[in-house]
């Protein structure tokens, strides 16, 4: 996930800002247009997760992986990737209580 450059560190460092810094409305304007050109919030894309993504796709042999906030977000998109509008699946009763709510009530 990443390969550091001379003069670069040899841990990639954590990135904590939430947004980033362009030098005109024009260049974020282009970003918005296209967001694989460049970061722009951080709940999209941020330096650190990109990373730790690539790290686990290499690990686990997949072509990417993605990371989540929660374990309740990634039980949701699991089933929204394989789910089509009506569809039913199966979960067990002893399931985190808040991902039961999730599935049977929301």
């Amino acid at each position: 996930g990443y390969t550091p450059k001379n003069g670069e560190p040899r841990v990639m460092p954590i990135v904590q800002s939430t947004t980033y810094v362009y030098e005109s409305t024009d260049e974020v304007a282009a970003v918005f247009d296209d967001p694989t050109k460049s970061m722009i919030y951080s709940r999209f894309e941020n330096p650190t997760t990109d990373c730790v993504e690539k790290k686990i796709a290499s690990l686990e042999g997949g072509a990417a992986a993605m990371c989540t906030s929660s374990g309740q977000a990634a039980s949701l998109l699991s089933i929204l990737n394989i789910c089509e509008a009506g569809d039913s699946f199966i979960a067990s009763a002893s399931i985190y209580g808040g991902t039961i709510n999730l599935f049977g009530i929301t």
